[in-house]
């Protein structure tokens, strides 16, 4: 059963754009009828969906920290920035480290100049050696032959043992004198390495959305100074009602809309966090967003998911007339123009949801005539 409201003498005034003149009557005798045409108003199936409200958060982050004890020299980066990878983003001050490349260095120079002499050594201690065992060789052929005494043999023999533990020695002190330089270059890349950390990078290419140290700081390992998060890739984290369950699946293409952007884009279903949260009886599932430069980490955001559909009343836009807070439209009833006032529900491109007012099958003028007014007399066409 339709509801008729009869508009007050003011609002239709207000309806009609009266003005100070002598009112007129639209459907008085003599005045001839507007031509219209008009559309039912009809029973239309309308998609239900379910808004799970959420947060823009990075899939990817890094909070920057030092790897050295030691006072913050340079700060190259603010909050906002867009960095590259690779980027120096800090400097820390490691004069001291310099200090210690200085020294191994030094200790390597050093040790390769005693290999120098290490290698004179063994040369000489070899040569040594090679004439003892001639020597000694040539004494044994004559012991032999009872050309030399047992004095003189026993005196080249211990020649050759002394020339053979002399050229042994000159071999030890080789090892050792490579086991410094090893252990001098070990120093010097490990001072390296850690000269290396006093310039702290950008670990992937992203924008800078913390920053929590000035030049003068003191940096500790695993104190945060500064956080990144990477270029383009956020995620919406929207809470679901654990009896919304089956409505996410994971790849699942899922509209999202975004309030503060007035915008809305297709995200992905990428994860359902399979734990329920047992003091709000819900659970987490993470939306991939496609690459828009304005999202931003925080953001707010609503994931739509689709459920069963439902019957409406539901007829054009463009055949609703609206007047500030007044929304209604013109009833072709018995060849005369009547104004309904209507209450509207959701809206979408092609038609609106009437929640009261209108019945369907009732027949809604549309399109609307200029200065079409309430009582004028209309006769339908097809």
């Amino acid at each position: 059963m339709s509801i008729k409201i009869l508009l007050p003498l003011t609002a239709l005034a207000v309806l009609a754009g009266c003005s100070h003149s002598e009112p007129k009557k639209p459907g008085g005798p003599g005045v001839p009828a507007v031509a219209v045409r008009t559309v039912a108003v009809e029973s239309a199936s309308w998609p239900e969906t379910y808004d799970a409200i959420g947060t823009v958060r990075p899939r990817k982050a890094s909070v920057i920290s030092s790897k050295l004890m030691g006072y913050v020299r340079e700060v190259r980066v603010n909050a906002g920035d867009r960095v590259r990878e690779g980027q120096v983003l800090l400097t820390v001050d490691a004069r001291d480290l310099e200090v210690n490349r200085q020294r191994a260095e030094a200790g390597r120079q050093e040790a390769s100049s005693a290999a120098i002499e290490v290698d004179n050594a063994i040369a000489a201690a070899k040569a040594n050696l090679e004439l003892a065992q001639v020597t000694y060789s040539r004494f044994q052929d004559l012991y032999q032959k009872k050309s030399v005494s047992n004095q003189e043999f026993d005196e080249a023999a211990t020649r050759l043992k002394a020339a053979r533990a002399s050229y042994e020695m000159a071999l030890a002190k080789k090892k050792q004198v490579n086991a410094r330089i090893e252990q001098a270059e070990r120093e010097i890349q490990a001072v390296a390495i850690n000269l290396g950390y006093a310039e702290i990078k950008a670990p992937f290419a992203g924008m800078v959305t913390e920053k929590s140290v000035d030049p003068g700081n003191l940096a500790a390992p695993g104190v945060p100074l500064l956080t990144i998060e990477q270029a383009g890739s956020y995620r919406l984290e929207a809470s679901l009602e654990e009896s919304r369950l089956p409505l996410a699946r994971l790849g699942q293409s899922v509209p999202v809309t975004f309030d503060a952007l007035a915008r809305t884009v297709t995200g992905r279903v990428a994860e359902i966090v399979p734990a329920v949260d047992a003091a709000s009886r819900s659970f987490i599932v993470k939306v991939d967003l496609p690459g828009v430069q304005e999202l931003r980490s925080g953001l707010f955001g609503r994931a739509s998911f689709a459920v069963a559909a439902r019957q409406v009343t539901a007829l054009p836009p463009s055949a609703v007339i609206e007047r500030g807070q007044l929304q209604y439209v013109m009833v072709a009833d018995q060849g005369v123009a009547r104004a309904r006032l209507i209450t509207l529900g959701r809206r979408s491109p092609e038609r609106v949801e009437v929640l009261s007012g209108l019945n369907p099958g009732e027949q809604v003028i549309h399109p609307i005539p200029a200065g079409l007014e309430d009582g004028a007399r209309v006769e339908v066409r097809s």
